[in-house]
């Protein structure tokens, strides 16, 4: 099993910046950081769940959505288990609960971008972009 906190969400004007940081352990014996995936997600208010970004444990792949391309950095640090999510010049349509994501990976430069039912999730933190 693995518990994953993620933190950072606030409410900001537009064109601020944001950290958000996930950090994955285990729960039970045998849990190794190298096996799991980690992405960040967002669901905006009446909208369905949305894959914003992710990076592989290796740093060989990194993949972000579309809107958040070039304003977006995802980063990954092995040796505190954790991803982060330095967001800049916010948008109002970035408003949303954006959620960690961590599943098995299929090796170490695997990314997450399409959960799983056996997705581990955190508890979301909620970022609000105002005019």
């Amino acid at each position: 099993q693995v518990q994953v906190v993620d933190s950072g969400g606030d409410s900001v004007q537009v064109g601020s910046s944001l950290t958000l940081k996930c950090t994955a352990s285990k729960t039970a014996p045998g849990f190794i950081f190298e096996d799991y995936a980690m992405g960040w997600f967002r669901r905006a208010p009446g909208k369905g769940r949305e894959s914003v970004a992710s990076a592989s444990w290796s740093g060989k792949t990194i993949w972000y959505a579309n809107p958040v391309k070039g304003r977006f950095t995802v980063s990954r640090d092995n040796a505190k288990n954790t991803l982060t999510l330095q967001m800049n010049n916010l948008e109002p349509e970035d408003t949303a609960r954006y959620y960690c994501g961590v599943d098995r990976a299929s090796g170490p430069d695997s990314i997450l971008v399409f959960p799983s039912p056996e997705t581990f999730w955190g508890q979301g933190t909620q970022v609000v972009v105002s005019s």
